[in-house]
């Protein structure tokens, strides 16, 4: 099997949405833990980012924090505040799903880095050539649109035109590359769209290229993904937890014990791609 990011982008595309499906449609802490623990992972593998994480950590804390304040629900009263009674079973659905929106956040996150803009444009190109030409040029622009501010900013800087001395000429300084980016990206946007028109982009007999191709390992991986994920479901359909009034959970057997496998074999995928092309490469590195 090849890394991921060099993988079929609808193999990918369906593995990261059949992990990120089922927490989301079974309230389980226990998923959420197991999606949260493989998000984690894959972001330091395929990422590497060790920081950043202060604003998905603030949005964690606002979340769990968030919810005791604005809703009451529960039977086990903590405290009151302002005669308005905060519960146990509030602030641990507040942190449930404050723990599934940052899992969420870090596992689209090292998606995201896996697609690429070519690789969106392939995978909606056949069902919608317009919105994934958009997504294309977004994601192509976003970049490019903070280096070109940066080239401006230095001209101006180089002709005295921005100085950073006070607040008014800050200001003014601003305006005037916001007005200049403006123009820029107008211009681009109407001179990307002549070129893809003289190409023939969009018309209906116009033929398809793509550098991707269906192989053994992508057949795989697509197959193990829906294979897991049906199974994960149909072995936890039973299972139940709830927050609301009182903290609840089904009595825990082999069929759900065994759901929690799958899931986790399903969330590890792309840790386990990772690490055996990792120990292929070290094997055939050390032979040399």
């Amino acid at each position: 099997m090849k890394r991921l990011d060099s993988m079929n982008p609808i193999a990918v595309s369906a593995l990261y949405l059949c992990a990120a499906l089922i927490p989301l449609v079974k309230t389980d802490p226990v998923l959420a833990c197991l999606f949260a623990s493989g998000a984690l992972l894959n972001l330091l593998l395929y990422c590497g980012q060790k920081g950043g994480h202060g604003f998905s950590l603030l949005l964690f804390f606002g979340i769990a924090l968030l919810n005791p304040l604005v809703s009451h629900k529960g039977v086990t009263v903590l405290f009151v505040m302002n005669h308005n009674p905060i519960t146990l079973e509030a602030l641990l659905y507040g942190v449930f799903t404050g723990g599934i929106v940052l899992a969420s956040l870090y596992w689209f996150r090292t998606y995201s880095h896996l697609m690429t803009s070519d690789k969106l444009l392939y995978l909606f190109g056949a069902l919608s050539p317009k919105l994934s030409l958009v997504l294309s040029m977004a994601l192509r622009y976003v970049p490019l649109f903070g280096q070109q501010i940066k080239k401006v900013q230095q001209a101006q800087t180089a002709c005295g035109l921005y100085r950073e001395d006070n607040l008014p000429d800050r200001f003014r300084g601003g305006m005037r590359i916001f007005s200049v980016m403006i123009t820029w990206a107008l211009e681009n946007g109407i001179t990307t769209a002549d070129s893809m028109t003289a190409r023939g982009y969009g018309l209906q007999k116009r033929s398809r290229f793509s550098l991707f191709k269906w192989t053994a390992g992508d057949i795989v991986l697509l197959c193990a993904s829906l294979l897991l994920c049906v199974c994960s479901l149909l072995l936890l359909q039973n299972h139940t937890f709830t927050f609301y009034p009182v903290l609840h959970m089904t009595s825990p057997n082999p069929l759900v014990t065994l759901g929690y496998i799958c899931y986790t074999l399903l969330i590890l995928l792309p840790a386990i791609i990772h690490v055996k092309e990792v120990l292929r490469w070290r094997c055939l590195t050390s032979g040399m």
